[in-house]
């Protein structure tokens, strides 16, 4: 076997040496894209007579996984991945690593750089390898991919802290809690419910760290995990900076992204040769700790400490001035960073006045605090389609959380989406704080959220109630309005009217609530294309084509929409006529739902939308031609003229839609079965050609 620096190996017939390449392909949702590019990829290599093996890692697993002795044997690896790809297993190895557009943009380019790739140090993560200037996703750049997925990855992985601190403490305080003038809610020392709720501070604690560490971990790999973690528990721990509050999970964002770029920096220092298997667990992380910490604590952390001391003798000096305006910057304060050192300023000065006698400056306090997770909360159950379920599932436990005083309930979707949220958070708080002003609230413990008002500690009750319910709406109305506007630009659509529901499909959700009105009007669109297979039945298709799935019923040669809303919408009355779909605009919702996840817009002039939904009783396919082209912000910029639709049950779709997705991604790389599909004259011809599709 040839040197890594070596570029040919093995050989062909012709007796001249040959090049064995592998590749790993990979997307967020593992779906379409993964497979588009292995085959983009095995056809570039074939074409150029290059023997290559391609690993998928798609949602139904990794197929054609690649062994030690494909491995040992390759002369280079190309990752074309917009998630993380373990490279440890390259160690030695030449690795290009890209987004998964460039395996399907330019599969040719791609053999060509790895030939001359740098060598892979050994790492476990995608920070380790080489990039390329020129991949990304649509949106945006290289770069700027890379950094949208570092914070994803630390807000993943916070999440569950957030969850389940936030709950342990919610429960303990509501079971083994009372309230105290001087102590807020208080729990007995020594109690079971401490003991709870002691359990569930280690979880909040720990939320920030994580938060940060594994930004650092998908920037900078293994290495920057543990000047990441350190740098977060700086970044929270104001103590260690004079300051009364820690920087929050703002600061825990910026010690995240230190951390991995600074990894990133000492990676490329030349050292010798003896020296380079220690770097990455005793060097790089000694180093890189020691100098975020420290720069942290000295240059970072004394601004922290300046701006909480000012903030807090510039609201003393406010306390004579106008009841709303004090309880607007109150809210505003609360609302920011949620546990940070301008949250903290606002209740410490709440909090401090309870002792004068003054208790209304904490009861604006307490109605802003509940806001932030109320509002996000809400805002997922409002317009479920702008939020995975993962995203849908954090705002349950915000909803509770926020009952219980708990901003850091928000935390997850601010940093998430920090320009949409965080002024959401910010109006919903100041208007809360507001009300409660113009109310003369009043909170006697220091503490927040509706518990205090059941549990007595709030005069006033009923504004109270008012101001956090005003707050709570106008937080989430804000937020589903600016995400939504924020995807529209992604995405290159018009944003005049979003967020109002307008002509979009709202109020989405596998298995929400559909009125009787939505049922009523999917009715007629059903009965009408059904109707004619009742009198005059139509020869069903034979059963091999896409395992039966799709049959003439399901077959368009020309759609009559001229864009992707009206296209899906046509696609699922097409879909309405084989009698297996119960709810035409549940399948539009669900179908619409998917594209705000990430466009089925594959290129070559290719779409499959896709839906599971108990809107169809059985796995379903269409497929439909446009002539002209419908624009679904494909990566290669071309419109839609091949559409097939895929719906499957909720409760028994398994694999089968991923299989179809697979199945169907593969073939529709082939650029001769393309044009055959253009080509058909009728749907029985178009049906001949896709039982090529196996």
């Amino acid at each position: 076997m040839t040197s890594p620096a070596d570029p040919v190996a093995g050989g062909d017939p012709s007796g001249h040496p040959r090049l064995k390449l592998l590749a790993v392909t990979a997307c967020p949702t593992g779906i379409a894209h993964t497979y588009m590019a292995a085959e983009k990829l095995q056809q570039a290599a074939d074409s150029q007579g290059i023997e290559m093996k391609v690993e998928t890692q798609g949602s139904i697993g990794a197929e054609n996984v690649l062994t030690d002795n494909d491995v040992r044997d390759a002369d280079g690896i190309i990752v074309a991945a917009d998630k993380d790809v373990d490279l440890a297993r390259f160690a030695g190895k030449r690795v290009l690593s890209v987004g998964v557009s460039e395996g399907i943009s330019h599969p040719e380019r791609l053999i060509e750089q790895v030939q001359s790739a740098p060598v892979h140090g050994g790492g476990g993560g995608a920070g380790g390898a080489a990039t390329t200037s020129g991949g990304g996703g649509a949106g945006g750049g290289r770069e700027r991919s890379v950094a949208y997925k570092a914070l994803m990855n630390g807000v993943s992985y916070m999440i569950p802290f957030v969850v389940v601190g936030g709950l342990l403490i919610a429960i303990s305080l509501s079971l083994g809690g009372h309230t105290d003038p001087k102590g807020g809610l208080v729990i007995p020392d020594d109690s079971f419910w401490m003991h709870v709720n002691q359990i569930g501070v280690i979880g909040f604690t720990l939320m920030v760290p994580i938060l940060s560490g594994y930004i650092a971990y998908a920037i900078g790999d293994r290495p920057a995990l543990v000047p990441g973690m350190i740098g977060g528990w700086i970044a929270n721990t104001g103590e260690l900076y004079d300051s009364k509050a820690g920087a929050g999970f703002i600061g825990a964002i910026v010690t995240g992204f230190l951390a991995g770029y600074l990894v990133l920096w000492i990676k490329k220092v030349k050292v010798p040769k003896f020296v380079q298997p220690i770097m990455p667990i005793i060097v790089i992380p000694i180093l890189a700790t020691s100098a975020l910490g420290l720069f942290f604590i000295y240059v970072i952390g004394k601004p922290i400490s300046w701006v909480f001391e000012h903030l807090t003798d510039w609201l003393s000096g406010m306390t004579g001035t106008s009841a709303i305006l004090l309880g607007a910057i109150l809210g505003l304060m609360i609302a920011f960073d949620m546990g940070g050192p301008v949250n903290k300023t606002a209740f410490l000065f709440g909090a401090g006045l309870i002792a004068t006698g003054n208790q209304t400056v904490m009861g604006m306090c307490a109605a802003a605090i509940p806001v932030m997770p109320l509002g996000q909360g809400l805002a997922t159950l409002i317009r479920k389609r702008l939020y995975s379920e993962q995203e849908r599932e954090t705002g349950l436990a915000a909803l509770f959380m926020g009952l219980f005083g708990i901003s850091e309930g928000a935390i997850p979707f601010a940093a998430a989406r920090p320009a949409q949220v965080i002024p959401a958070n910010m109006l919903g708080g100041a208007v809360a704080g507001a009300v409660a002003g113009l109310a003369d609230v009043k909170d006697a413990v220091p503490h927040g959220g509706p518990i205090v008002a059941v549990l007595g500690a709030v005069g006033g009750v009923p504004m109270f109630f008012v101001a956090v319910a005003i707050g709570t709406v106008v937080t989430a109305l804000t937020t589903v309005a600016l995400v939504d506007i924020s995807e529209r630009k992604r995405r290159g659509e018009p944003v005049v009217g979003a967020g109002s529901g307008g002509a979009e499909p709202v109020l989405a959700g596998v298995g929400a609530g559909v009125g009787a009105g939505a049922a009523s009007s999917a009715a007629p669109l059903r009965k009408s294309p059904a109707a004619p297979a009742a009198s005059t039945p139509v020869q069903a298709a034979p059963a091999d084509v896409l395992s039966g799935y799709l049959t003439e019923q399901t077959v368009k040669v020309q759609l009559d929409a001229d864009e992707k809303e009206a296209a899906i919408r046509e696609m699922a009355e097409l879909l309405a006529r084989t009698g297996k779909v119960v709810d035409v605009e549940e399948l539009v919702r669900t179908a619409l739902r998917r594209e705000a996840q990430g466009t089925t817009g594959l290129g070559e002039e290719i779409a499959i939308p896709h839906a599971k939904t108990d809107a169809v009783t059985s796995p379903v396919v269409g497929f439909a031609r446009s002539a002209e082209g419908i624009e679904w912000g494909a990566l290669d910029g071309t419109k839609a003229k091949l559409i097939f639709m895929i719906s499957v049950p909720e409760a028994s779709a398994g694999d089968e839609h991923l299989r179809i997705l697979a199945m169907l991604s593969r073939k529709l790389m082939d650029g001769g079965f393309r044009e055959r599909l253009e080509a058909a004259p009728d749907e029985r011809a178009v049906l001949e050609v896709l039982r090529e599709v196996r």
